[in-house]
């Protein structure tokens, strides 16, 4: 949520602009750099990067340069047993949180003030104190951070991978079809195959309907329309072990052509086949909703599956689950500590900020509207309304990998990767820059020193001492610039500067003083004259008469 979008619609904003009048709002100082996963982990423990040890979405390995998920790892069973194409591992898997620091609520719950955390990103796997739901972070059951499916009959198109999900072409014969629907990678199997299950489609012939069968289960669907949650049970060891799922399904087209859009593969919270919940009771009495840590699908409207109503419809369908899940928490709520997270807002915002402001008013409206009802259902309770980062235009995208290969400090190989033995400086992730011999003032000179067409696309670089996991600098980018997806994965691309194209137009990875939160508190509730992320969590614990 952005304080300046906040500042242009009051009017739009009537239980928010209450809150202001009857408490305060103030801007709230973000992190260094303002990316989700570093700033909630801020938030979180009330440490800085080099606390709690989150530093960008990717982190590297200083001795391979090979890249991972910085928020949390999987921890397999060191001993397997041989059985022809299966090995049956001897323990249990498990999944463990990379963030260093004290949960805030934990404190509260270890003094017996109850405490229930909803969907607070960055939070998987969810701690067992109180009871926590897992948000952003939280995989699909591929194991990834949302793998859409696509089935077309189209004969101009082909199967493959696209990023954020799989473009199946299928065949049709009188109207009916056999798709294949991928699982998770077989845990069992000793080549890792993914596990699958058969969808079967029939259209019918005049109308734009048809049938899916799953097993039993059948359900009518018209073009245009939304399935429910159907649930599928992928065999890991046929007919003794499986693991469950579920998705939705969009009929985007049925006539001439047949163009269905599968969602990432959601873990079920009746039967979670990863941890989404503490203690697993707690999602099991939520009924069925988007368990994916980011659910709505950007990625199916970069790559054109969805067209933007398309987009904005699925992102309702979040919405209205999010309002679900804010509601049951309500009606259980009586006392203590109760943390709500709306993920709609930040979404909707990199597809729709600076460009589709009508459209991405609508999701403000709805989230003041949730306000509201917290207000009329609870009038005394202490009432704080945060974001953990603003919004900015992204026009055009920078590789600082390109510009250190000219600058002569970053080098390639014949096959254009980074050659490492040779290379002194080179970035990876969305702002990290690592140095690698390189002179650390006289790079920093250099990047501020930078133009674009005579503008200046970096306005801050920040030293950071966290050796070996962190960054040694922190690029701080100016409203409008970003680093591009190519940048982001430590790739060397054509270009220094580009014009972003993409369906991703805003973003917020840039430099922190551009992009402050919302701070919106009800009366009595002191944040001090500069409030920020970092001591917000502090100010949380006084309420309660606790201190760190």
């Amino acid at each position: 949520m952005d304080p300046t979008f906040v500042e242009r619609h009051w009017h739009d904003l009537p239980h928010l602009n209450h809150l202001r009048a009857q408490g305060a709002f103030a801007p709230l100082a973000t992190t260094i750099p303002p990316q989700s996963p570093v700033a909630w982990s801020t938030f979180i423990t009330g440490l800085d990067p080099a606390g709690h040890g989150i530093f960008d979405f990717v982190h590297r390995n200083p001795n391979t340069h090979e890249l991972y998920l910085s928020t949390d790892k999987t921890i397999e069973p060191r001993f397997n047993l041989p059985l022809g194409p299966y090995e049956l591992p001897l323990g249990h898997s498990r999944v463990e949180s990379l963030r260093r620091g004290e949960a805030f609520w934990q404190t509260l719950a270890e003094h017996g003030i109850p405490v229930t955390i909803v969907r607070i990103p960055s939070n998987y796997p969810p701690l067992a104190y109180g009871k926590e739901l897992a948000g952003m972070g939280t995989p699909d059951l591929r194991g990834t951070q949302g793998t859409f499916t696509f089935f077309t009959n189209d004969v101009l198109e082909t199967s493959h991978a696209v990023p954020g999900g799989l473009i199946r072409r299928t065949g049709m014969s009188s109207g009916h079809t056999d798709l294949t629907l991928e699982g998770p990678p077989n845990p069992l199997r000793r080549d890792h195959a993914y596990a699958s299950v058969t969808l079967t489609l029939d259209v019918d012939p005049q109308r734009p309907v048809a049938r899916l069968q799953l097993g039993e289960r059948l359900t009518v669907i018209q073009q245009g329309e939304w399935s429910d949650w159907l649930t599928a049970d992928f065999p890991l060891l046929p007919h003794v072990v499986s693991v469950r799922g579920m998705f939705r399904v969009f009929a985007k087209q049925l006539h001439p052509l047949v163009e269905l859009y599968v969602s990432p593969i959601n873990i079920d919270p009746q039967t979670p086949a990863l941890p989404i919940s503490a203690p697993p009771s707690f999602a099991r009495g939520m009924g069925r909703f988007y368990t994916l840590g980011i659910a709505e699908d950007t990625s199916a409207l970069r790559q054109g599956v969805f067209d933007m109503p398309e987009f904005l419809a699925q992102s309702r369908l979040v919405l209205r689950d999010e309002r679900k899940l804010l509601d049951d928490s309500l009606a259980d709520y009586r006392e203590g500590f109760l943390f709500f997270y709306f993920s709609t807002v930040d979404q909707n915002s990199h597809m729709l900020f600076g460009k589709h402001d009508d459209e991405l008013l609508e999701f403000y409206r709805n989230v003041d509207d949730a306000i509201g009802e917290v207000m009329r259902l609870q009038p005394d309770a202490d009432l704080i309304v945060m974001s953990d980062h603003g919004f900015s235009t992204f026009d055009r995208a920078v590789n600082l990998n390109t510009w250190l290969l000219e600058q002569g400090l970053l080098t390639v190989d014949r096959k254009g990767a980074i050659d490492w033995a040779r290379t002194k400086a080179y970035a990876v992730g969305l702002n990290a820059f690592y140095l690698s011999g390189a002179d650390r003032n006289d790079v920093r000179e250099r990047l501020l020193a930078l133009r674009d067409n005579g503008r200046a696309p970096i306005e801050a670089v920040t030293d950071v001492h966290a050796a070996p996991t962190g960054p040694d600098l922190v690029i701080g980018y100016a409203p409008g610039y970003r680093a591009s997806w190519g940048a982001a994965v430590g790739e060397v691309e054509d270009q220094v500067f580009a014009d972003n194209t993409d369906a991703w137009i805003a973003d917020h990875c840039i430099d922190a003083a551009a992009v402050p939160g919302v701070l919106f508190t009800s009366r009595g509730i002191a944040a001090g004259p500069n409030p920020s992320l970092k001591t917000l969590s502090g100010t949380i614990l006084r309420l309660y008469g606790q201190a760190r």
